[in-house]
């Protein structure tokens, strides 16, 4: 399958940074503690975010990471490559490029976005509470012609804010460390922003529901699941939940590889759409 320019140069520095020499690895977090990548840039799981903020930044460190996925189902793929910096591990901003191909008809549709993440409270690890943090997405869309076709109200651009509260818990489970996530998002994004804003159906911001849950089966590997709740805005074809079972591998702090099964429900009037998700992150301080 071929990859595009911009996919191959995010690959590329991501391979980079995985062979940067230890030497420069600051103290930081625990291994496997800033998660993945989220398909719209944020730090956390691969389809909801995380309280964490990405990459191994303590509060007197300062992090990049760049990362690039792929999410192939039955007729759609979803190319994303971006970067974050963690600020002393109060701020996330964060910046994701997605491409989305229809298989059939070889049409592409583009869009942006960029994010703020503020850590407001707790520790995952270290404190008794959650690690609770505040952010907000907000998604440029580049190509409109098929949300102005499935009667999105803004076809331009659209802002996502979200609450969420995680929490790893050592030794939980059968002495495995155990996370859990939730989130609230308010949103008016028809499928992630890609086919508009807002629609004949549904015009305001509604509240949606994610969660994610996983077991480190070691210091290296994790395995869990994801669930996010979707907004059905458009009458022209019901837009449903998405769910995710994953395994990421994470061999030391500068990459990570995540594998899933991605069962997206019916996207655009397209039923059933299941498929895979690969992402790669790497982390350069």
């Amino acid at each position: 399958m071929a990859i595009n320019r911009q996919y191959r140069t995010v690959i590329s520095i991501i391979i980079l940074c995985s062979l940067t020499s230890l030497a420069q690895a600051g103290e930081g977090k625990l291994l496997a503690t800033p998660g993945v990548t989220q398909v719209e840039g944020s730090g956390g799981g691969g389809i909801v975010p995380w309280a964490t903020l990405a990459g191994y930044a303590s509060r007197d460190e300062q992090a990049v990471s760049a990362f690039a996925t792929r999410v192939s189902v039955d007729d759609y793929r979803l190319d994303v490559w971006g970067a974050a910096i963690n600020l002393y591990d109060r701020a996330e901003i964060s910046f994701a490029h997605q491409n989305f191909y229809l298989k059939r008809s070889s049409a592409e549709i583009r869009q942006d976005i960029a994010g703020l993440k503020f850590r407001i409270a707790g520790d995952l690890v270290y404190s008794t509470w959650p690690q609770l943090s505040v952010g907000f997405q907000h998604k440029m869309l580049e190509d409109d012609a098929i949300a102005n076709a499935v009667g999105a109200k803004n076809t331009n651009s659209g802002t996502d804010f979200y609450l969420v509260a995680s929490k790893l818990h050592l030794g939980a489970i059968g002495g495995y460390n155990a996370l859990w996530s939730l989130a609230g998002r308010a949103t008016k994004a028809n499928q992630l922003g890609l086919l508009g804003f807002g629609g004949d159906e549904e015009d305001g911001y509604s509240f949606q529901a994610e969660a994610s849950a996983a077991i480190l089966l070691s210091r290296q590997w994790a395995v869990g699941m994801e669930y996010r709740q979707k907004p059905d805005n458009l009458s022209f074809a019901e837009e449903q939940d998405w769910i995710d079972i994953f395994i990421a591998y994470l061999p030391n702090k500068h990459i990570n590889v995540t594998l899933a099964h991605a069962d997206l429900g019916d996207i655009a009037g397209a039923d059933d759409q299941n498929g895979t998700y690969l992402s790669i992150t790497g982390y350069l301080w």
